[in-house]
Order: C-alpha cells, then sequence, then structure tokens
C-alpha cells in the first residue's frame, strides 16, 4: 500500500496512512528531546550557582582582608581589647561596662568613638579624680587602643569613627574655617590652644590633635564638649573643619615669628613695648650714672 501511496504522490509521505507504526517511533525521539531539554537546564543551573558561589567566596575574601584587620573589629581583636579592658579598665567601668559608682561611668553607648579619644590622648585610664582630665602620653599603642575601642564597641554600642580618609581637600578648607570659626572657636579660640571654661573643666588645646582624635571628639562629645552628630555637621563638613585646623597648625607665618598667631599687628606690638621698655631702662641707667 504504501508503494501506491508513493507512486501516487511521488514521494514516501512522513505519516503513514494508519500513523500506528511512525507515531511508536517517534515517542522514543520526543523523550530523547525532554531528557536533552533537562540537562540543558540543569547544566545551567550548576553554572549559575557556581558563579554565585564564585563571587560570593571573592567578596568573603576581600572584605575579610580589607575590614577586619583596618578597622580593628575581628574577633581577635575584641577578644584582645576584652583582656585590656580586664586589666585597665574594668575596676573603674567595671565588668559589663556599667560603670562603678565613684569611680567611673558607665560605657554603654559611648561607642569606640569616645574610646579611641580617652584613650589615645593618654586621658584614660585616669591617674585620679578630677573635673579635667589632661593630655598625657598614651599608654597603648594605636593598635590596643583600637582594640579596647572594638570590645567597648561590641558589647555597648554607640558611634563609631568613619573609615578612609578624615581629612577633606584644599578646596574645602575655606568652609572649614567658617565653621570652626561658628562650633568651636568660642571654646578652643582662634588660635587652638582652648581655654578655661566653668566648673573646673577645660577646652584642651587642638595643637597636637590628629584627625582621627578631631573626629572622635565631635562624634562623642567629651566632658563639655557637645556631641556633633551627622544632623548637625554632616560627615563632609566635619573633614572640612579637620582640613582647616591641621592646615593652619602645619602653615608658616609669613614674615616671620607669628607669636601664636594673635593677631597681624603682634610683632608690632612686641617691638613697640620691648623697645620702649629698653629705652626706658637705658634712660634710668644714664640717669644713675651721671649722679
Amino acid at each position: 500500500m504504501s508503494d501506491d501511496i508513493e507512486s501516487e504522490f511521488g514521494f514516501e509521505p512522513a505519516v503513514s496512512a494508519t500513523g500506528a507504526a511512525d507515531g511508536a517511533a517517534q515517542k522514543p525521539a520526543r523523550t530523547s528531546k525532554r531528557r536533552g531539554g533537562l540537562r540543558r537546564r540543569i547544566s545551567a543551573v550548576i553554572v549559575l550557582l557556581s558563579a554565585l558561589g564564585i563571587m560570593g567566596a571573592s567578596y568573603a575574601a576581600f572584605a575579610g582582608s580589607s575590614g577586619a584587620s583596618d578597622t580593628g573589629t575581628s574577633k581577635d581583636d575584641i577578644e584582645a581589647g576584652r583582656q585590656l579592658y580586664s586589666v585597665s579598665c574594668i575596676t573603674c567601668h567595671g565588668a559589663n561596662l556599667q560603670g562603678i559608682k565613684g569611680q567611673g561611668p558607665s560605657l554603654v553607648g559611648v561607642g569606640s568613638a569616645a574610646v579611641y579619644f580617652q584613650v589615645s590622648t593618654g586621658r584614660m585610664p585616669a591617674t585620679g579624680q578630677g573635673a579635667y582630665q589632661a593630655r598625657k602620653v598614651a599608654k597603648f599603642d594605636e593598635q590596643e587602643t583600637e582594640q579596647i575601642a572594638a570590645y567597648v564597641q561590641s558589647i555597648g554600642g554607640g558611634p563609631t569613627i568613619p573609615v578612609g580618609s578624615l581629612r577633606g581637600d584644599s578646596a574645602t578648607i575655606s568652609l572649614g574655617g567658617q565653621l570652626f570659626r561658628i562650633n568651636c572657636a568660642s571654646c578652643h579660640g582662634t588660635t587652638f590652644k582652648g581655654a578655661p571654661l566653668s566648673a573646673g573643666k577645660i577646652a584642651p588645646s587642638l595643637n597636637e590633635a590628629t584627625d582621627k582624635q578631631i573626629i572622635a571628639a565631635m562624634l562623642s562629645g567629651p566632658e563639655s564638649m557637645p556631641v556633633f552628630s551627622d544632623n548637625q555637621l554632616t560627615p563632609a563638613q566635619k573633614r572640612a573643619i579637620v582640613a582647616y585646623i591641621q592646615t593652619i597648625k602645619a602653615s608658616k607665618d609669613p614674615g616671620g615669628a607669628g607669636i601664636d598667631r594673635i593677631g597681624p599687628v603682634s610683632e608690632a606690638i612686641v617691638i613697640w613695648v620691648g623697645g620702649v621698655g629698653a629705652l626706658m631702662i637705658a634712660i634710668l641707667w644714664i640717669g644713675a650714672k651721671t649722679r
């Protein structure tokens, strides 16, 4: 019959007249196609998961190398900070940072910024009780200071010092000067020497302060200093203030000694007072000789 159909139409039809035999032959082909498609989907999923796994591992490796070791917040740093705290801080601030009445305040919520400022400037551990703690040679080095700060941060939380550059560029110095005169000069003075405050407290000199210490002080508000949160001074404004302070400190006075930069006529005042004084001494000496 198939020969008759082929002779009538000039070709062999793709489907037989009954369709039974050819349909049975096509079933394995369709099954093979389904299996091939399933294998391709599984392969695609495996490739996708492998790519995601490689990306995740790369990110974890990068974050581990650039974060914990640089900022001092790894488990090892926190544990080292706990040990240092137990030796040097626990007698005043308590085992759980709760503070001890008459000896030291609570450290809950002060953050690593406050700890870094107090410890790096040598104010803590304190040598005695008083309204003002003067800057001293720090007992701990930079790494140990950051470890103590990391431990306190891990227990009590609070403001942290931002990472990266803490000083604005030269274009921000003018803005930093304006902000300093508005927010800081009334206590620290226009020459950064500091000044006495009420109740035996003192606004300290900024002449030895580092970028990190200035930012830490603004974030934590030590003693009578107000806290300058990011709502009051943005991070960019804080960096501008640091740029102004450090640039003025590093710049030389044109024309000679600035005499603590008390004004543009400081040298003339000194010359006038010194000159008149020397003249009076000469007059008195000559008068004594003529007698």
